[in-house]
């Protein structure tokens, strides 16, 4: 596990792993790239901060803010463009990320 301060570091930090889940920090400054690819593992996003758009395969565009919880199943390509303000996120995966790679 990397240990970072999740309320500094830019990018994800993972802060707690067991067999059947992972939950991290994901952080992108305004104006940054996402550089996600999909995951193996279904996947939750809790916004804390920040404003954007999130675009997935099957949702389309969605803009997201404080308080904006988004599912993503395992295998859907998604990420967050038009970061407008530094972006910050609870992520929850099920099972644990890189659990089924």
């Amino acid at each position: 596990m990397q240990v970072l301060d999740p309320t500094t570091a830019d990018g994800y930090v993972e802060q707690l792993s067991v067999p059947d889940l992972s939950v991290g920090m994901y952080r992108i400054p305004a104006g940054g790239v996402d550089p996600q690819s999909p995951h193996t593992e279904d996947e939750i996003y809790v916004v804390t901060a920040g404003r954007a758009t999130f675009v997935g395969d099957d949702t389309g565009s969605v803009p997201v803010g404080p308080g904006s919880v988004i599912f993503v199943p395992a295998g859907e390509g998604h990420r967050f463009v038009d970061i407008i303000e530094d972006l910050a996120t609870v992520v929850v995966f099920g099972p644990a990320e890189g659990s089924r790679a």
